[in-house]
């Protein structure tokens, strides 16, 4: 029998079956992987690489550090050492110090014994001369005490005798002098009662002849009152007799009068009418004096009036002019800003809008790559850990990796709100300049409809991005 043909199995399949296409197709996809496991391989060859360096790297900054250790050790040693030393040195000289004092302190010591018992034997000495001179100084007092006690007895005894003598000596004095005082008074009451009889008939005379004196007054000032009285009765008499002459005369002129009053009341009855008239005219006139004078009062306030009016018309008449002139010039500006302002929204609109579209798609594809390199990253942590595992080899664990690709992740993440935040805000300045714009328009009264265009307005897209009263703000 001839021998079996072994089947040419690659990757799991048999290829003696296949056609020229098929197996230039399955080299064809035979070489794509080796290509792709090619490129694994330099990979994770790098990521080794890397790896290796950082182990590397790490490494000898360990040695480093351990050896700053090691020298660090051996300087505290050797500065423990140092204070070992410098503590023995200085406990020796303790040693040294406290012997020194004990030396100094016996001698004091001795010095202060010796010196006091000198001064307690001085003391006793002094002691004993100072008792002496008390007992002394106590005998002499006591024997000045008894002398003292002497001489006050002495005092009192002589005392006693000049006080009996004085007392003897003033109550005779005494006596003398209340027997010369009654004499006196005696003697004086006596000339007192002469001298107030004297004083009383001096005085009963002085009144008997004020008594006489009245009376003569009085019958004096009686016969002056009896003439001047008869004097008036007699000048009475002869002014009644004038005055009855005078009543005769003045009836004769008052009946005189009476005919007077009666021609000038007919005379003032005929002129009473004339007068009426006069006071009537005068009054007249006087209403018209006030008027005349309140007519030319106004017309001097109407003229000054006047020439106002006439100033204020030309200065109307001015600012009417300088107005016209004025509203002619802001509506060649309003013209003009118009056309700026559309030129210039029409600007911004295409700018903001190209700048929009850019950073949306920008946003779109920075998010779409961030998801790529999350599951690349995802898949390359699994690869590498498994080769690592394969290899036995030591590498970073998933979760620092992880870290790290999220801080990446976060710069990213921050770039991405920055562009956000930047797109908000000119959008929010593209609103203001049309709400400005739209308030210039209403204050010079021209119709939004006149624009010839309708502006372009934000999305409701960006409104999270704003905040209270519209203001743009980031987000924290």
């Amino acid at each position: 029998m001839p021998p079996k043909q072994k089947k040419a199995l690659i990757d799991g399949v048999d290829t003696s079956n296949m056609s020229r296409d098929q197996l230039e197709a399955f080299a064809v996809r035979l070489k794509a992987e080796m290509e792709r496991e090619r490129e694994e391989r330099n990979f994770f060859q790098m990521e080794r690489d890397k790896i290796r360096t950082f182990w590397e790297i790490t490494r000898g900054q360990l040695e480093d550090i351990t050896t700053e250790l090691r020298q660090k050790d051996h300087e505290v040693e050797m500065t423990q050492q140092v204070a070992d030393i410098e503590a023995k040195q200085i406990m020796q000289q303790m040693k040294h110090l406290q012997f020194e004092n004990q030396n100094k302190i016996s001698e004091v010591r001795a010095e202060a014994m010796t010196q006091l018992k000198m001064s307690q034997e001085d003391h006793e000495t002094q002691e004993m001369q100072l008792l002496k001179d008390l007992r002394e100084l106590k005998r002499l007092r006591r024997e000045d005490q008894e002398m003292h006690e002497l001489q006050i007895q002495q005092l009192k005894m002589n005392n006693i005798e000049s006080i009996t003598d004085l007392r003897t000596k003033f109550e005779k004095e005494s006596k003398d002098l209340t027997l010369l005082h009654e004499e006196k008074m005696l003697d004086l009451k006596n000339e007192i009662e002469l001298i107030y009889r004297m004083q009383m008939f001096e005085v009963e005379e002085r009144k008997n002849l004020q008594i006489q004196k009245l009376i003569e007054n009085h019958d004096m000032a009686f016969n002056d009152m009896k003439t001047y009285y008869n004097d008036i009765t007699l000048n009475n008499l002869g002014l009644i007799s004038s005055l009855k002459e005078q009543m005769e005369t003045l009836r004769k002129q008052a009946e005189r009068n009476e005919r007077l009053a009666a021609d000038m009341a007919i005379e003032n009855r005929k002129l009473k009418e004339p007068l009426e008239q006069a006071k009537q005219e005068l009054v007249v006139m006087k209403r018209k004096l006030e008027f005349y004078d309140r007519d030319r009062a106004q017309l001097s306030r109407l003229k000054t009036r006047n020439a106002q009016v006439e100033k204020q018309l030309k200065a109307l008449t001015w600012e009417t002019e300088a107005l016209l002139l004025r509203n002619d010039t802001l509506v060649k500006e309003r013209e003009e800003l118009k056309n700026k302002f559309e030129d210039v929204v029409i600007e911004l609109q295409q700018k903001t809008g190209l700048k929009n579209v850019l950073l949306e798609r920008k946003i779109a594809i920075m998010e779409r790559e961030g998801e790529k390199q999350e599951i690349m990253l995802k898949e390359t942590i699994e690869t590498c850990a498994a080769v690592a595992k394969a290899s036995g080899r030591e590498m970073e664990s998933p979760l620092e990796l992880e870290r790290r690709v999220e801080n990446v992740l976060d710069e990213k993440n921050k770039l991405i709100q920055e562009l956000r935040y930047e797109l908000a805000r000119l959008t929010k300045a593209h609103d203001d300049l049309l709400a400005t714009y739209e308030a210039k328009l209403v204050q010079y009264g021209i119709p939004k409809e006149e624009l010839g265009f309708e502006p372009l307005r934000t999305t409701s897209r960006w409104t999270y991005l704003s905040g209270p009263a519209g203001l743009v703000t980031r987000n924290p």
